[in-house]
Formats: C-alpha cells, sequence, structure tokens
C-alpha cells in the first residue's frame, strides 16, 4: 500500500510539472510572437514617418491630366501598382464623376481611365523607382466620350504605398 501511493504521487508530480511546462512555453511563444507583432508594427509607422510627397503642379487638356509630384521624404516609393490616385471632376455636361484611376505599366498604350508614370527627373539613382529630391509626372487618361468641362475647379488625391498622400485642385 505503500508503494502504491509513491507512485501515484509520482505521476502526480510528473502530471503537474508536464502542465506546468506546457503553460510556460505557450506563453513565452505567445509573447514572442506578440512582440513581433509590435516590432512589425513600428516597422511600418517608421516607414509612414519617413514618407511624404508634394503635388507641384497639374493640367490637363480635357482627357489628359499630368500631374508633377515631389518626393519630399526619405523613402524611395517603387510599388506603383498599390499607388492610388482618386479623380474628381466635371464632365461636359456638368456632372460631378468620382472615379479611382488604377495604375497600369508604363510599356503598354495608356487605356481610358488608368495612370502611369510619365517621367522621374533627375532618375540618376534606381532608374524607375521614385527616390527622396526627384520629381515623377503622372499621365492619368481619363475616358474620352466624358472629358473634363472646361473652366471648372477639379481635384486630385494621390495616396502612396505607405498611406501618405496629397492632393489638390486644378482648371
Amino acid at each position: 500500500m505503500g508503494f502504491g501511493s509513491i507512485i501515484t504521487a509520482m505521476i502526480s508530480v510528473s502530471a503537474i510539472l508536464l502542465a506546468s511546462y506546457v503553460c510556460t512555453n505557450g506563453g513565452f511563444y505567445m509573447t514572442e510572437v506578440l512582440a513581433d507583432s509590435f516590432i512589425e508594427m513600428q516597422d511600418c509607422k517608421n516607414e509612414m514617418l519617413k514618407t511624404e510627397i508634394e503635388i507641384n503642379k497639374t493640367t490637363t487638356d480635357g482627357v489628359d491630366i499630368l500631374v508633377s509630384l515631389k518626393n519630399i521624404g526619405s523613402t524611395k516609393i517603387g510599388d506603383y501598382e498599390y499607388m492610388d490616385l482618386i479623380v474628381r471632376y466635371y464632365n461636359s455636361s456638368g456632372t460631378i464623376i468620382t472615379i479611382w484611376v488604377p495604375y497600369q505599366e508604363e510599356n503598354t498604350t495608356l487605356a481610358s481611365n488608368h495612370w502611369k508614370v510619365h517621367s522621374i527627373s533627375p532618375d540618376l539613382i534606381n532608374p524607375g523607382i521614385f527616390d527622396p529630391g526627384e520629381e515623377i509626372e503622372l499621365q492619368v487618361r481619363l475616358n474620352a466620350s466624358d472629358p473634363i468641362k472646361n473652366e471648372s475647379k477639379n481635384w486630385v488625391q494621390i495616396t502612396t504605398p505607405e498611406g501618405i498622400g496629397d492632393s489638390g485642385y486644378f482648371e
């Protein structure tokens, strides 16, 4: 009878130690995952703080809009497909149109209601990437059957992949 109670006590202590080990390792794992998430979140916030763009000039001929931007931050921008461009304009009949304009690769003919990179200057370092201090000109092509009305105030919003943007009016 004495030996049976010793074995039971040993099994109980082993089960308690095993449960403690599993709970402790689970806690350490959750703490590590949480810490990694905080580090990743801070890295994203850091990139946002370093990113800044400014619209210099916007011109239009009714169908095409040329938007000149300057990178005044310290982050390079190259993921153009993740940039958002929104145009709000009066069409020839005076109706307000608001559209999100998706990016299109530069090597193809620009389709209606799309935009592409027209030029980057000076583009000496990292060709094709919008580096700090450089100016980029974006060409936005609207639907030719629904052009911008002459002598109307219109608006454009450009947002980087990091979520930083600038907007401005144009005629």
